[in-house]
């Protein structure tokens, strides 16, 4: 019910912040890190917001194939916190096409200055469908089979749930190495449910080319991730999980826009066989700033 109120209220105000992203002039920019899953310990820069669009493709072995998608709005409200809303849905094959739930993620810097191990705090609020299936995470004893429910009866089961993640990430000579530890509550009297994620990327130079070129080795940044879940808190562990790692590469274009691909590949029985996922991202400068201006104006 919370997600169908937003789709029809909010629909004017997500489709000006796409069509912000694409109408704004070009900007300078960090780069971005190629994970799909993983964090490492950068933040959104304050006032600047990000607009995302991400898919997964998923086989399903004794069912339909499918296709994931959510859209992510993220904000750098301080230093040392940035927000992010995501809206998500998927398309089952020859099943039929659902919205199924929305996340609003937090992410926390407690140090300053950047350190040899660099901790973020991440808390995220998901209220979302039994039909989920953008597998932005491994956590507990979730196995390929959960996804062979049909999409009129998965939809019917409303999870309501709380993430917590800790997020230890260095970068070492132009390479980030980041391990993410996952508890998540269903706030329905479930145990709590336990995963990781870990990553290692790095850009393909480090020395930045004298002039703007779009196909220069520094604006191409390539690694891997792996992922999982621990099962739960009444049986932590590898028995019954399933496990992916992924190769990743991101492109930063000189335009402002970010381009990322990754096939996934399950690691045991438990794991969908096949993940490739793909998304572009395109970051707006000054976003704050700008909302507060035309606020002022109508004043």
């Amino acid at each position: 019910m919370l997600g169908t109120v937003f789709i029809h209220r909010g629909l004017p105000l997500v489709s000006f912040l796409v069509l912000a992203a694409f109408s704004l002039p070009d900007f300078a920019r960090a780069q971005e890190n190629p994970y799909f899953v993983a964090y490492d310990h950068y933040l959104e820069e304050p006032g600047n917001l990000e607009i995302e669009y991400f898919s997964t493709f998923g086989t399903q072995r004794g069912g339909k194939d499918f296709h994931s998608y959510w859209m992510e709005f993220e904000y750098g409200a301080t230093a040392w916190w940035t927000t992010e809303f995501y809206l998500d849905g998927q398309t089952t094959f020859g099943d039929s096409t659902i919205f199924t739930g929305i996340r609003w993620e937090n992410r926390f810097r407690p140090l300053k200055r950047e350190h040899f191990i660099n901790p973020i705090l991440y808390v995220e609020y998901e209220h979302k469908s039994g039909a989920d299936k953008i597998l932005k995470e491994g956590e507990g004893h979730d196995v390929e089979a959960d996804f062979l429910t049909p999409n009129s009866v998965a939809r019917q089961e409303i999870i309501n749930e709380m993430e917590l993640k800790l997020i230890l990430s260095s970068t070492f000579k132009g390479w980030n190495f980041t391990q993410n530890t996952l508890a998540a509550k269903n706030l329905s009297n479930e145990p709590w449910e336990f995963g990781y994620a870990l990553g290692a990327s790095r850009p393909l130079a480090l020395k930045a080319s004298a002039r703007r070129c779009t196909l220069c080795p520094q604006n191409f940044i390539a690694g891997v991730e792996m992922y999982g879940g621990l099962g739960d808190r009444y049986h932590f562990g590898l028995h019954d999980t399933s496990h992916y790692v992924a190769p990743v590469l991101g492109w930063n274009l000189p335009s402002g826009w970010t381009l990322r691909i990754s096939p996934g590949f399950g690691l045991n029985d438990n794991s969908h066989q096949f993940l490739l996922r793909w998304g572009v991202s395109r970051e707006i400068n000054g976003f704050g700033s700008m909302v507060s201006r035309l606020f002022r104006g109508g004043q």
